[in-house]
Order: structure tokens, then sequence, then C-alpha cells
């Protein structure tokens, strides 16, 4: 009997947008990847497939789980699709401006139960949830870079982030083979 793991999001397809989605998809998870620039993910998706081939050449990893972890990728063609996520992670321009419009739309399109992350490494959570639905289900999770390589994920609150919000996240973390550091 199959578990079908939980949706993740992962909003911007650059270096780290690519390599969370790949870290998520290789833990058994769907994963949709969204950016304001549609052939963005096309090019992500392709680079992860040369990553995964260059690896399967290797021996590093098997075809067939290589074949799965991209079958579980999928372009989102826009925000409102990211509303089946439970968990959305944010790898988009470092502007507070723009976390913050994309944040509150996020809180907007899904679930009140749906985390909302993200891998900022220099923007305050709490100034990215100020005024939005439910800030305390937004909280950080910074990845290094290359993020399919680093262990350390760093798991940040802002000051309305709930304790479980940071449990459930340092869970999530471990499972996916990853050490959370509580910052």
């Amino acid at each position: 009997m199959s578990t079908t793991l939980p949706t993740v999001a992962v909003i911007g397809s650059g270096t780290m947008g690519a390599g969370i989605a790949e870290v998520a998809a290789a833990a058994g998870h769907p994963v949709l990847i969204y950016d304001i620039a549609p052939e963005a993910v096309v090019r992500a998706i392709d680079g992860i497939r040369q990553r995964l081939a260059s690896r399967v050449s290797r021996g590093k990893l098997a075809a067939e789980k290589a074949g799965a972890l991209l079958s579980r990728l999928a372009p989102a063609e826009d925000l409102s699709a990211l509303a089946r996520a439970e968990l959305v992670i944010e790898a988009a321009s470092e502007r507070p401006d723009v976390k913050k419009a994309l944040f509150k739309q996020l809180a907007e399109i899904c679930s009140p139960s749906a985390l909302l992350v993200s891998n900022t490494s220099s923007i305050s959570i709490t100034a990215i949830a100020a005024g939005i639905k439910h800030p305390e289900r937004v909280a950080g999770l910074h990845f290094f870079n290359p993020a399919p390589v680093m262990k350390l994920v760093e798991v940040v609150s802002g000051l309305a982030t709930s304790a479980e919000v940071v449990a459930q996240l340092c869970q999530r973390v471990s499972d996916w083979g990853k050490q959370p550091v509580r910052c």
C-alpha cells in the first residue's frame, strides 16, 4: 500500500528553487513549480533532468529513481494552481516588496492550514507575514546551495509563527534527509 505525500509548491525556478523542488520530489512529494517566467520552469526541470542523468551515468542513482523523481515535478501555470499545496516554499527575488505581495496572494489562494515559507536569508519573516491572514503559518526554510547536497536547513520563525508550524517544518526537513537548525 502506498501513501501519497502532500503536494509541495516551489515559487521561483532559479538555482535555489530548482534545488528545493528536487529535494522535495526526491522525498516522494508531488511538486508544483511556479515562476513568473514559464520558460524558466521548463529550464529548471531540464536542469534537474540533466543532473539526474549525470548521477545515473556515474552509478550514483538508479534510472528508475531518477524517472520517478522527474515524474513528480510539474509546472504550475499560475499562482491559483498552488491552492492544493500543503507546503509552499518561496524562493523568488530577495526584495521585501515582492515577497510581501506574494505572501498576501498566497494567503488568499491557499488553504488556511497550508504552510507558507520563504527561503530568504536576509528578510524578516515577521515583515513578510505582516498583514496577511493566518501569519502563524508563515516561517522561513533557508536551504544552502546546492540544496540537494547541503544537509543544513535553517528553520526560521517570525513573531507570529506558531510552535506547531516550527515543529512540523523541522520534522519535514528531517524527513527529507536534511538537518534542521532552529533559528
